[in-house]
């Protein structure tokens, strides 16, 4: 299953008074494992950055001023992120962004129907507990110690490492990947030797994995 872990950044925290988007970034996972597909752009707001917005992300209009505006990125972001369900912490903030600026461009809506909210997931599952970002890279030990601003892409990246932690994922591919292992072992020498025994999978074993699942189950998409 292919799915695209979303986030922008704004210059405030409402599209009906205004504001718009300055950087939207996504990131590719097949069967919940990122592939090490990006999209990511700067984006002209056509108006000023207010300083408390500057604060949060840094992004000035003067380093905007010379970025493409939403409507020149707009086809590359929807082939982008093509029909798959959309990971965002919050959704309902970037959603209401992002489909103001779609409105503008007289383009459709995105469904709400095809969003994860992991803000909604971790309230659920935490109950009473923060549930921002930052405090769930802290209860799942996720080193977000570069996070000094935010930044779209940089937040999809720990959001992807949240999400798997979210869903169980992190675990569930640890041992299919220790099932793998020992299932080749015994094929190969008809029991499972010591280097064998189960240990954490590499990035590439993982992505190697979700893309074996991938052809098996769904079809996979390619830009």
């Amino acid at each position: 299953m292919r799915e695209i872990v979303l986030d922008t950044e704004t210059t405030g925290l409402d599209p009906v008074t205004g504001h718009r988007i300055v950087e939207v970034a996504c990131l590719e996972l097949l069967n919940h494992i990122p592939t090490g597909r990006t999209y990511q752009s700067y984006v002209n707001p056509e108006r000023d950055v207010p300083p408390d917005a500057v604060g949060v992300h840094g992004l000035s209009a003067e380093f905007l001023g010379d970025k493409p505006r939403f409507a020149e990125i707009a086809e590359k972001l929807l082939e982008f992120i093509g029909d798959a369900p959309l990971v965002i912490h919050n959704a309902e903030f970037d959603v209401r962004f992002l489909n103001a600026e779609f409105q503008r461009l007289a383009r459709p809506p995105l469904g709400g129907d095809r969003v994860v909210d992991t803000l909604q997931m971790a309230r659920q599952k935490f109950p009473g507990a923060p549930a921002s970002l930052d405090a769930l890279c802290r209860r799942f030990d996720i080193d977000n110690s570069i996070r000094t601003k935010h930044g779209a892409l940089l937040d999809t990246e720990l959001l992807a490492d949240v999400y798997l932690e979210l869903i169980g994922g992190r675990q569930a591919g640890l041992e299919l990947m220790a099932a793998a292992r020992a299932t080749t072992a015994l094929a190969v020498g008809g029991r499972t030797p010591r280097a064998a025994r189960p240990h954490a999978p590499t990035q590439a074993e993982l992505i190697a994995h979700a893309a074996l699942v991938a052809t098996l189950r769904d079809p996979i998409w390619v830009a």
